[in-house]
């Protein structure tokens, strides 16, 4: 994607709403703590939860609006998206959520063991080829990730529309330890509820696809 124009000022403009990290060192083996203090970052002392690959915000938004009594922390890695999401945030004084230019594979760089109450993982790449499959977001790689970050019992919440990615995604869930809590096949004809849509859900619904979903935790309770 070519770099937007006056996207440096723009990112500066928007203050505490977009937050980059320099990640001089590129081995996301090597974990250099540089960790957040929630408290000092939302001003309060409220349960985090996160969303990693948030593209234009529109879930993170809508989320934190819905509800003031938790932070949300959104996460992108392409800045030409995220500027749009942090603007807007900025422009609706959203207190209680906040942007990070980041890639996944840094988080616990970032984010302290066991303090993120909930992680939601819309629509993400699928990486179709087998040859990329590490740098799914439901990889191995990245649920040992999620397991340091994760609160005891927090939920991670899934939609996508690929069927053969959501398939990953549950035998990946399972293979590593954690149980499947809720399951729909076509999110929109379920009784689940307080679905908040993002900008690709919206699209892919319109066209008839069915959305797949998943919630899975750490926790046997209530498992399926």
């Amino acid at each position: 994607m070519r770099r937007k124009k006056n996207i440096d000022l723009r990112i500066e403009n928007c203050g505490k709403w977009y937050n980059s990290f320099n990640n001089e060192q590129k081995d996301a083996r090597v974990i250099k703590k540089n960790l957040i203090d929630f408290k000092e970052f939302f001003g309060n002392e409220n349960d985090v939860v996160l969303e990693i690959g948030c593209g234009k915000g529109k879930f993170a938004t809508e989320l934190a609006k819905k509800n003031p009594n938790i932070n949300v922390l959104a996460v992108e890695k392409c800045d030409n998206v995220l500027v749009a999401a942090a603007e807007k945030a900025r422009d609706e004084n959203i207190e209680n959520l906040r942007f990070i230019c980041c890639g996944a594979e840094y988080l616990q760089r970032y984010i302290g063991d066991f303090s993120i109450s909930a992680l939601y993982l819309n629509f993400s790449c699928p990486y179709p080829k087998k040859r990329y499959s590490n740098n799914r977001l439901t990889h191995n790689k990245f649920l040992n990730i999620y397991k340091k970050i994760l609160k005891k019992d927090a939920y991670i919440y899934q939609k996508t529309d690929n069927l053969h990615f959501f398939e990953y995604s549950l035998k990946s869930f399972s293979n590593n330890s954690f149980y499947i809590n809720d399951i729909s096949l076509d999110l929109h004809k379920s009784n689940i509820q307080g679905n908040i849509m993002t900008e690709y859900e919206e699209k892919f619904s319109s066209q008839g696809f069915p959305i797949y979903y998943l919630k899975t935790s750490l926790n046997k309770e209530d498992n399926i």
